[in-house]
């Protein structure tokens, strides 16, 4: 398994712009769970949204960011037809985080909490140390400045992710 090149504690401005179109940066006040992953390990990025502790659901200080790293070239046609599918894959995902919300009386639009940005040409994986291979997985935790908290290269326990979440 590759391990990521990046170095706890260091600061990192890493920009994003997920398939709806909204444009993030890892070191904007935020603390920012991103989870890079290819197809095949999706069901991880599952498992890390799931294990998201109840303080950040509907927080607008944390959020989660999937990462789908791309292997090979794709057509613009083949990308947009991808894209779509990711757009309807997070509609499906905010269904099941809008159970969560309502159990615990969130009163928001769990959609407006899931976003995910497509990597077709490798440079954010780059940027987050890894390549794009079909066993890639990795989970990262920023600080609000874009500090590196925490980083794993499987779906951590609820509890580390609880508490690298805590740290800032």
């Amino acid at each position: 398994m590759i391990r990521a090149e990046l170095t706890l504690g260091e600061k990192y401005r890493i920009n994003l712009v997920d398939v709806d179109g909204h444009t993030f940066s890892i070191d904007d006040g935020h603390i920012t769970t991103v989870v890079l992953t290819t197809q095949s390990n999706i069901d991880k990025a599952r498992a890390v949204g799931d294990r998201t502790p109840a303080f950040c659901l509907g927080n607008p200080t944390c959020r989660m960011i999937t990462v789908l790293a791309f292997e090979g070239k794709h057509s613009k046609p083949v990308r947009m037809i991808l894209t779509s599918l990711m757009r309807r894959r997070l509609d499906s995902e905010a269904r099941r985080l809008q159970t969560r919300y309502d159990q615990l009386k969130i009163v928001r639009n769990a959609r407006q909490d899931v976003s995910a940005v497509a990597d077709f040409d490798g440079t954010i994986t780059t940027q987050l140390g890894a390549q794009p291979t079909s066993a890639l997985f990795h989970v990262f935790v920023f600080g609000r400045n874009g500090e590196l908290l925490k980083q794993w290269n499987d779906v951590p326990t609820a509890e580390d992710l609880a508490a690298a979440l805590k740290q800032n």
